[in-house]
């Protein structure tokens, strides 16, 4: 019988079939965060339960702590930090705090440490665990009682999800990037369009992005309600993983993790690659995109009473005009950062578009590496040079940040911010925040023209 990828994947890791039909599927790597663990680690306590397999999990410290320094956590956030710290201690689990070397965001630090490799099955408390699926493994998000249940054994009770293949063949427009590609898929799509599947990404246009960006389609593939992203293992993910931990004596097969031939999906999705071009969202919802050298939608492209209602809600709390040329909207902030673009690949890209070249005045722009390590390679490089040349605040702690409003780094009411971050959601960066979603060279872009435009209109204008 011919299978997916995501099937071979949930079969390789059954333990058994549940009386209901579920599932019991064995994780092999969890992670945690600061945020999500607490109450586990509270309820193995009560029922004097420990951790089964201490090596098979890691710790980091990423959703609430400041950016700017240390000394800049509040109470509620030092109490979480030591809370895990004590907690890790307590189980032997391996830990990365503040001041760790390896410290960062989550979704940065695993595959940065060579901690995921094609096959396997990576669980944590953090919905963009999808992020995995661009090494051919299947990683998704779990609630707090699973983090409990994985921590006590190991496995996990799981249901398993219809399959979507979505295949972006052709070649894409020059500028266009990962970024871009995802967000066209879940504006087509739309949010929640994969509710209930297993999104496997196909075609020309993934088999030619580099690992940083398959990670930025698989991390935002959770925005379309996909419980889990993957795409097939390949020459790149097998030279990523090789000679590190988790990959150390894998040897490239290319059958192996990828669907069989003949493979049959519940659902198809076909996507021509030339039809993509640098986007930006306009509205409350990842889906709500447009060209960056478009305009904002008006009724008459709504094709729905209820989408022109959702229209008509998003525009007023973005304090936008129906029609309005999307270069013409001015930003007060612009953030690079987050899960899904603070690779050090992201940051390259974006200190390209602003080497030379100054941040326009009354933005303010910020970068967050997405790591500790990540951080140390940029500067190596000089990368933190020419941002803060600038104009840009090179930040010295790596964190969240301003992704959401769960630290310091939180918008004010009415804030306009050009941002590489995967939510778009009212009130996620704070509220009344108005946020619009992009690849981090056009935020860079943005920054610089103090509104929003892409690399080549910065180029254009002689910016």
């Amino acid at each position: 019988m011919n299978k997916t990828l995501y099937d071979k994947l949930v079969d390789a890791h059954t333990v058994c079939e549940l009386p209901d039909g579920d599932l019991l599927v064995y994780v092999d790597f969890h992670i945690m965060n600061e945020y999500t663990s607490p109450q586990a680690f509270s309820g193995l306590a009560t029922k004097h339960i420990g951790v089964r397999k201490p090596e098979a999990h890691l710790a980091v410290v990423d959703h609430v702590n400041a950016t700017k320094s240390r000394e800049h956590h509040d109470e509620a956030s030092k109490l979480l930090i030591e809370n895990l710290e004590k907690n890790c201690k307590d189980h032997d689990i391996a830990f990365y705090g503040l001041g760790d070397p390896r410290q960062g965001i989550e979704h940065i630090v695993v595959p940065e440490q060579g901690l995921v490799a094609p096959g396997m099955l990576i669980a944590c408390g953090d919905s963009h665990t999808t992020t995995y699926g661009a090494y051919g493994a299947l990683g998704f998000g779990i609630g707090t009682s699973e983090v409990e249940h994985v921590l006590a054994t190991q496995t996990l009770r799981y249901k398993r999800l219809k399959t979507m293949r979505v295949d972006i063949d052709g070649e894409t427009q020059p500028g266009v990037t990962g970024k871009d590609i995802i967000m066209h898929v879940v504006k087509v799509i739309g949010a929640g369009g994969a509710n209930g599947y297993a999104v496997e990404f196909s075609g020309a246009a993934i088999r030619d992005l580099e690992m940083a960006g398959r990670m930025t389609v698989c991390n935002m593939a959770v925005e379309l309600g996909a419980r889990a992203a993957l795409i097939a293992a390949d020459e790149k993910s097998y030279e990523a993983a090789n000679g590190k931990p988790q990959g150390a004596n894998l040897k490239y097969d290319s059958e192996e993790w990828s669907s069989d031939c003949g493979a049959e999906f519940d659902k198809y999705v076909t996507i021509d690659a030339s039809d993509i071009s640098p986007l930006v969202t306009w509205g409350t919802s990842p889906d709500q995109s447009v060209s960056v050298s478009g305009t904002v939608p008006t009724e008459d492209d709504m094709p729905t009473p209820k989408a022109k209602a959702g229209l008509k809600r998003a525009l007023e709390y973005m304090g936008l005009t129906p029609g309005q040329k999307v270069s013409d909207i001015e930003i007060n902030t612009a953030f690079i950062g987050s899960c899904t673009n603070s690779r050090i690949e992201d940051l390259r890209s974006a200190a390209a578009v602003v080497k030379g070249r100054k941040v326009a005045k009354g933005v303010e722009a910020i970068v967050i590496p997405g790591s500790a390590l990540t951080r140390f390679n940029a500067e190596t490089e000089g990368l933190d040079k020419i941002f803060i040349d600038a104009g840009f605040d090179w930040r010295p702690e790596s964190g969240c940040s301003m992704c959401l409003a769960m630290n310091n780094d939180i918008a004010r009411d009415g804030e306009r911010i050009a941002s590489s971050t995967n939510r778009n959601f009212e009130g996620r960066q704070g509220r009344g925040a108005r946020t619009h979603l992009m690849d981090p060279a056009l935020v860079a872009a943005s920054a610089i023209a103090g509104r929003l435009v892409d690399v080549k209109t910065l180029e254009e204008m002689g910016e």
